[in-house]
Order: C-alpha cells, then sequence, then structure tokens
C-alpha cells in the first residue's frame, strides 16, 4: 500500500478551498473552518459567531449594547457587517468613529459628552464595549467633594458642565428661598459639611440682630429669606391691633419700645393720642368712627366697612354730600353705576347697565379691565397690548370680525397659498414669530431636502379652504424622473428624500 504523504493531505477540502486567509484575531482557528462554519448551510453560521463571543451573544438575548440593539441581528446574521478570508491585517469591524451614532448603545451622548474624543473613555487595547458607564468611573479626579457625598454625581450635576449644578434643595427639610437660592453652598457647609446643619435663623445671624435679642430668636416671625430689611410680620392678622395709613409705615420700635413678649401696649387711640383730639372729648373715644390713621385733621367715615358701597378710585375722593343730599340715615342711595352715571353711557346701553363689568371707579377711560378672554376672541401676544379702537371702530363693540385675514389680509405675504388660517402658523406674538410643525401637523412628514424647501415650493396656488395636495412624488418631481415612468409612481421605493441619486432599494 503506498500512504500519500503530500503537504495537502494534512488540510480539509474547505481550507484548500479557502478564499483567502483569516484576520489576526482569527488566525489561531484558521484550519478549523467547524468553527465557524456548517457545511451546507449557512443558517447555522450565526449561532456558531455567538458561541464563540459570548458577551454580544448575551447583548442579543437581553436587547442591550450595540449588537442587541440591531434590529432582526438573528435574521440577518453577523455577515452582514462582518465578513472574513481578507486577510491577517483586514478591518472587518469597519466602524466609522465620525459618523457612528451612540444613541445605539446603552450610552447615548449629552451636553459636553458630545465634544469629547473617543480616546477618552475608549482607551487603547480595550473593547468598546468596556468604556464606563457611571460618571464616578471617568470624573473621581473632578469630585471636589473627596467622596463624601457619594458616587451618584447626576443627583447634582447634569452633563451640560459640572458647574451646572441641579441639586434639588427642596427635597430636604431646609428649601432654600429668596436670598438663600443665591448663597454658595460652602457658605453653610464650611468644610463639605452636609449633615447637621443647623437651620434656626439665629444660628447664622444672630451678629445681624438689630433689636438686640429684645424681639425674640423666632426671626422668621417677622422677617423672610429676601432680606432682613423687608419685614413681613402680619400684623393686621396675628395680633388685635390692625395697622393702616400712617401705623403701617411706624417702625416697630416706635411702639415696641421693651420686650416684645412681656411689655403690653394699649390698643385704644387715646392710648397714644389723647392729646390730639380736638374734639376735647366730644365725640367720645371711638376717633375710628371718623378718622382714619392717615391724620387726624382728615376725617374720614369708613365707607368701606361701616356700608355696602365700598368707596375706590375717584369714589374715594368725592365728598360725602355730592351724594347723600338728603338725610344721610332716612335717604337711601341706589348702588348701581347707571343711577348716577346714566349721561354718561357712550354704548347707548348696548352693553347693558352692568359698568363694573369693564370700568373701575378711577375713571371711564382709566385701564378699562372688561376681560375680552370671556368673549369669542380672546386677546393674546400683541392683540392684547392694541388699543380698543383699531379693530372696534365706534363704541358700539358687537360684530367686530374674529378671523385673522378680516384685518390682516392686506399682510398676507403668501397671497392666499397657505389659506385663509394664519393661526396654524402665526401667532398674535408677531408675523415673524411663527411656527408650523410640517412633521406633526400634516400627513406628510419632511425630511432630507424637502426640509429645507420653502413653502412657495410646494404650495404655488391660492385656497381658499383646506389645504389638499397629492403626496405622491410624482406631483411635483415627474420631470426629474429618469425613468420615463416605467417603474412606476411609487419613487420612494428605491430613492430617499436625501437626493435622487441615493437609492435605498433592498433588492
Amino acid at each position: 500500500m503506498i500512504l500519500n504523504t503530500h503537504p495537502a493531505a494534512a488540510f480539509s477540502l474547505e481550507t484548500l478551498m479557502m478564499p483567502g486567509k483569516l484576520i489576526q484575531g482569527h488566525a489561531k482557528v484558521e484550519a478549523q473552518c467547524k468553527k465557524c462554519h456548517e457545511r451546507f448551510s449557512k443558517r447555522l453560521q450565526n449561532p456558531l459567531c455567538l458561541d464563540c463571543h459570548k458577551k454580544v451573544a448575551a447583548d442579543v438575548r437581553r436587547h442591550r449594547g450595540f449588537h442587541g440593539r440591531i434590529p432582526d441581528i438573528g435574521l440577518t446574521g453577523c455577515k452582514r457587517c462582518h465578513t472574513e478570508h481578507k486577510g491577517r491585517d483586514a478591518d472587518i469591524v469597519g466602524l466609522d468613529k465620525e459618523t457612528f451614532d451612540h444613541g445605539a448603545t446603552d450610552f447615548s451622548l449629552k451636553g459636553a459628552h458630545t465634544d469629547v474624543p473617543c480616546a477618552a473613555c475608549h482607551k487603547a487595547g480595550r473593547k468598546y464595549r468596556e468604556a464606563p458607564h457611571r460618571c464616578n468611573s471617568c470624573h473621581k479626579k473632578d469630585d471636589p467633594h473627596n467622596g463624601r457625598l457619594g458616587t451618584d454625581c447626576a443627583e447634582c450635576h447634569t452633563v451640560r458642565a459640572w458647574r451646572k449644578v441641579g441639586f434639588d434643595h427642596e427635597k430636604t427639610d431646609f428649601p432654600l428661598k429668596g436670598k438663600h437660592r443665591h448663597v454658595s453652598c460652602k457658605s453653610c457647609h464650611p468644610n463639605q459639611r452636609y449633615k447637621h446643619v443647623p437651620t434656626d435663623c439665629v444660628a447664622c445671624h444672630k451678629l445681624e440682630d438689630a433689636h438686640g435679642g429684645r424681639y425674640g430668636a423666632k426671626c422668621h416671625t417677622c422677617h423672610t429669606a429676601r432680606d432682613w430689611k423687608h419685614v413681613t410680620f402680619d400684623h393686621d392678622r396675628d395680633t388685635k391691633y390692625k395697622l393702616k395709613e400712617r401705623h403701617a409705615r411706624v417702625a416697630c420700635d416706635s411702639c415696641h419700645k421693651g420686650r416684645l413678649y412681656k411689655d403690653k401696649l394699649g390698643k385704644a387711640c387715646f392710648d397714644c393720642h389723647r392729646n390730639d383730639d380736638y374734639h376735647k372729648g366730644r365725640y367720645g373715644k371711638k376717633c375710628r368712627t371718623c378718622h382714619a390713621p392717615t391724620r387726624w385733621s382728615k376725617a374720614r367715615f369708613d365707607h368701606d366697612r361701616r356700608t355696602d358701597y365700598p368707596l375706590r378710585g375717584r369714589h374715594a375722593k368725592v365728598q360725602c354730600r355730592s351724594c347723600h343730599r338728603g338725610d344721610l340715615y332716612k335717604d337711601k342711595l341706589k348702588s348701581e353705576c347707571v343711577s348716577c352715571h346714566r349721561r354718561d353711557d357712550v354704548h347707548h346701553g348696548q352693553e347693558g347697565k352692568v359698568c363694573r363689568r369693564c370700568h373701575t371707579e378711577q375713571g371711564w377711560g382709566h385701564k378699562v379691565v372688561f376681560d375680552h378672554d370671556l368673549t369669542r376672541f380672546p386677546l393674546i401676544g400683541l392683540h392684547a397690548t392694541a388699543p380698543c379702537e383699531e379693530c372696534h371702530l365706534s363704541s358700539a363693540f358687537k360684530g367686530a370680525p374674529l378671523d385673522c385675514h378680516a384685518c390682516h389680509q392686506a399682510d398676507d405675504t403668501h397671497k392666499g397659498r397657505l389659506g385663509p388660517d394664519c393661526g396654524r402658523c402665526h401667532n398674535p406674538n408677531g408675523w415673524d414669530r411663527w411656527r408650523f410643525d410640517h412633521d406633526t401637523q400634516t400627513d406628510y412628514k419632511l425630511d432630507g431636502k424637502h426640509r429645507g424647501l420653502d413653502c412657495r415650493a410646494c404650495h404655488k396656488t391660492p385656497v381658499k379652504g383646506r389645504i389638499r395636495l397629492s403626496r405622491e412624488c410624482v406631483s411635483c418631481h415627474q420631470r426629474d424622473d429618469v425613468h420615463a415612468g416605467r417603474f412606476g409612481p411609487a419613487c420612494g421605493r428605491c430613492h430617499v428624500t436625501d437626493s435622487f441619486k441615493k437609492v435605498a432599494l433592498n433588492h
């Protein structure tokens, strides 16, 4: 028997027919074709790949990572992107760092991360999948807290910038308000101390107590975080002595000269103003019946509190005898505006008798407060500042047109091509502040080169009602059809909106 000692005897049939050498990473299995191929079956090739690349296989099963997000990877197989037998130095990954969409991974790039070079996170010699995801993994050296606040940097910081702190102090026991919002963290947390920080005002502001401790330690009773000079103690609500007019502007120390909670003060006018009574006691001690805290020389009956008709605006300056011409306690007066101002009605009764719906006591033409939002035409944007007479040409306000074209037809630069419904694109803040989302407000999404087109490129003829345009490509591009209609009107089967020269047909 003769033995075949030719070198080719050591190789299988597949080895002899191999189209080229494997890449360096697969060189060790170059003679083991069954590691990657099953004879006469392309369908089984993909499982063989995943048997070796176990981490990729795990991503595919769990639909995570880059490979786990590739649609139908289990059907199309690894060979759709990775080929072999191209030689030892061949690049079968084909990664284009300039166009790679990082959003297809478990770590979408946002904020300052979009400007970071790839090598900053993906170290040389390590797989891309091994890049860390946690902030502290990359930014530990940037942590000024030295780990005292833990490793979840995102609780306070955002990917926009480290200095852009977004910690929500409202979730703590001490919400920041007023000037506290602008105080640096270290002002209250010296030496990075965040636990057991005192929250009483006096703990930080004892040296700023202008009362010298006479008013106690409950600073928040009168002051707020806005500033010390802004006193908000509600004397009317929290005491039995309401402060009005001049009393409201008197400094606390003018009346409270001793200890606030121990030295009691009298509440009667006579307790402080006995020497100011020019009636010499003939009218009793109820000075407040006619006099107000404005000043003694100006007597004023409290019409707002003691009657059913509060005096406001110009009514407050009218002398009593202007309205009360008869007996004060016997002659009753009507409270409707029209009972005194019938001759002043320029609307001739068209708006009814309830004048206060539009006018105030400040004057007929002073800040008319008619709530136009209760009508069929709410005033927003520039309409809110437009004088009434621009739309209402007479005092008969009813009958003014409601549609945009009625007033702004001359301003229509589209010459009717986009219809009369101006509000679909424009808003009352100005004609140039228009915003129309063609993708969501119509049935035709603009992408590719369509996105940059001027409206007039498609909307060429005036319309009176709803805009109806064909969505077929040929309706605009029939002249561009180099196939002369042989492939039908559905251009989108092969072409994309980026360019007619770019064909996306998956034969």
